[in-house]
């Protein structure tokens, strides 16, 4: 089964302005470096903290995952660099990427490390953080919304259930050598029933996946979900079993990025999906949130010149 978002919520497009002058941050953190975790694609759930930084930085060093929505709230004047990464095609290789960090740092621009996810799930923020404090250059890691929460939630997906599910698991697809082989994962593990197990990077190892997963003990007939570029506008669910994984990614021509869950809880998809609030609901919300913000602005301007008339 396949599912897109034709007649989904779409992502809401606030017209933004800035929550900080850049010289009011950036001038306090020239020589550093912010590991900004950009979420999963739908630039509502970057967090304030993220935004701040991204709207301050002199340098944006970004990945592909970074879409053109999140790119256009940072800095305008900022300089941008891509360092964006697909398999088999690197801009540049993760040494460089960490050294460059290192580099802008010491020329004394506050940069805004921009990565999709979460830094330090599955985004090698960890090698990045070694190579700056080895170094001795400040810096700080804002979290982001990692994809395995931001897309199970937009499907609805629960990933832990007290009925279907008592640990989860979270794994890349990505092997971190060439010469690494699947001998190297616990698929023992992996395959333990009542756990959900989610899989970043997995589609071109998915046959393996499958194969492993079944070999150590795992249901052939284990309810399987692959979601497509999660909590984007293009947004694909395709819904399966295990033993047809490699078959749903060949036949719905699955791109990057997607995100693989095996586990009883996909069997909620059905239930849950279809309770989501449909874009009527989201605009009414979206409206809401602005009036709450005008009548904000408000308060505090009454409240600016009620002190300025006593002050009088």
């Amino acid at each position: 089964m396949e599912f897109n978002m034709q007649n989904q919520p779409r992502s809401i497009q606030f017209k933004s302005k800035n929550l900080t002058q850049p010289g009011s941050i950036s001038s306090i953190a020239k020589g550093q470096v912010f590991l900004v975790g950009g979420g999963p694609g739908d630039p509502d759930l970057l967090t304030i903290k993220a935004l701040k930084i991204m709207q301050a930085a002199d340098v944006i060093v970004y990945d592909y995952l970074i879409t053109d929505e999140i790119l256009s709230l940072c800095r305008e004047d900022a300089e941008y660099v891509s360092v964006g990464k697909k398999a088999g095609n690197h801009t540049l290789p993760q040494e460089q990427i960490n050294q460059l960090l290192v580099d802008l740092a010491h020329k004394g621009k506050m940069v805004c490390r921009l990565k999709g996810g979460d830094p330090y799930i599955y985004g090698r923020g960890g090698e990045e953080a070694q190579l700056l404090a080895k170094h001795n250059i400040p810096y700080q890691v804002i979290p982001g919304i990692t994809a395995a929460a931001a897309c199970s939630a937009a499907v609805g997906i629960p990933l832990t259930h007290r009925d279907y599910a008592q640990s989860l698991q979270f794994v890349t697809g990505h092997l971190k050598k060439a010469t690494d082989t699947s001998s190297d994962t616990n698929w023992q593990s992996l395959a333990s029933a009542n756990q959900t197990l989610v899989i970043y990077m997995g589609i071109i190892q998915s046959p393996e996946i499958k194969s492993q997963l079944i070999k150590h003990g795992r249901a052939a007939d284990t309810p399987v979900a692959i979601i497509e570029k999660g909590t984007r506008p293009d947004q694909r669910v395709v819904i399966g079993t295990l033993n047809t994984l490699d078959e749903l990614v060949q036949t719905h021509q699955i791109g990057s990025p997607a995100l693989i869950i095996v586990g009883e809880v996909v069997n909620l998809y059905g239930q849950l999906n279809n309770g989501l609030a449909d874009q009527q609901a989201e605009q009414e919300l979206a409206r809401l949130a602005i009036e709450a913000q005008i009548n904000a602005t408000q308060i505090t301007t009454a409240q600016k010149k009620a002190k300025q008339e006593q002050a009088a």
